[in-house]
């Protein structure tokens, strides 16, 4: 059986477009992966980036979930620090009662933003994550005690529950949590230097069962430019590989299209941090993909695989996931 396949939209903004336009164009990627057998779609909350706009996945998740109809619809993730976590809960049993199993709640410990929107949105202290995720559980499932301050609290839908949770990691420091607690598990190796396989190890061998995990579950993100040709991967993955060299240097801005990145000049720094992002990227023709999704996901002993594609071009972006789904022979259910 092949490997399952998702979806992690990041809403890129490339220069010359809006926001407004990357919004709109969710909805065209979910209904392609969708019918190209992908199992999830997932939207990340980033404040602040000049090339996402994602800022708000709850929204987007429903705008989403109303245009398709199989596809699991979820946050990647929402950051938890940000929110009180019965806003969270009310968000979510809301997304659950309009669109019954079809919703992820992917979870988050870090604010995803600079100081001064952590500021802005008067975050928590991200030492309080396991006291926050444990009060968004307990006002959901009622479960509190009677002497407990939130003892008379409601979530409103109450006739339903959260959705699965997701929590998510790039440095491992969350994995022996997540398994603990029987949650899900997603590593963000699409832009994390640390190594994904201790921290699925150690996921693993902490695991203990729960109602939405009677087994472990792992999933393993990856950034991924798939084309006809290894030539134009290369071309396509320079959008991403320039503005990565940008953001580690400092410079956030609109994603630049493949032309651009090929003629810049890049400074010793900014070559460092490509030559980075060309280790921790997967680029090439379906085939060559393929074998290096799997080489990685066996090696970290991943479920699933989460894919997001930073292509300037839309076209190209929908091809590339075309082209993957195809390579994998995912099947539409």
């Amino acid at each position: 059986m092949a490997l399952p396949l998702s979806v992690l939209d990041l809403v890129p903004i490339t220069t010359g477009s809006t926001a407004s336009e990357a919004l709109a164009r969710t909805v065209q990627l979910a209904q392609v992966a969708e019918r190209a057998g992908y199992e999830r779609v997932w939207y990340a909350e980033h404040h602040g980036m000049p090339s996402i706009a994602s800022s708000a996945p709850e929204v987007v998740i429903t705008h989403v979930a109303g245009a398709t109809e199989r596809i699991r619809v979820g946050s990647g993730g929402v950051m938890l620090p940000n929110h009180a976590p019965l806003l969270v809960a009310e968000r979510f049993h809301t997304l659950e009662a309009l669109f019954p199993g079809r919703i992820d709640l992917g979870i988050g410990r870090a604010p995803g933003t600079d100081p001064a929107h952590i500021r802005a949105l008067r975050s928590f202290d991200a030492e309080q994550f396991p006291h926050q995720l444990a009060e968004l559980a307990g006002l959901s499932r009622g479960t509190f005690p009677e002497d407990h301050p939130f003892a008379t609290v409601r979530v409103t839908p109450g006739d339903v529950s959260l959705p699965p949770i997701w929590l998510l990691g790039s440095s491992g420091a969350s994995a022996e949590f997540a398994g603990s607690n029987g949650l899900g598990y997603a590593f963000a190796a699409h832009f994390s230097p640390t190594p994904p396989d201790p921290a699925l190890r150690a996921y693993r061998e902490a695991f203990t069962p729960s109602e939405a995990f009677p087994e472990p579950h792992a999933i393993l993100a990856l950034a991924v430019v798939c084309a006809e040709t290894e030539e134009e991967a290369r071309h396509l993955a320079g959008t991403m590989e320039l503005a990565w060299a940008r953001i580690r240097t400092g410079r956030f801005e609109a994603l630049p299209s493949p032309e651009e990145a090929a003629a810049h000049d890049y400074s010793p720094a900014e070559a460092q941090a490509v030559a980075f992002y060309r280790q921790v990227s997967v680029v090439g023709t379906p085939e060559t993909v393929r074998a290096e999704i799997e080489r990685r996901a066996e090696r970290a002993g991943a479920d699933e695989v989460m894919v997001t594609s930073n292509i300037y071009d839309p076209e190209a972006r929908l091809r590339s996931y075309t082209l993957l789904a195809e390579a994998f022979e995912t099947v539409p259910a």
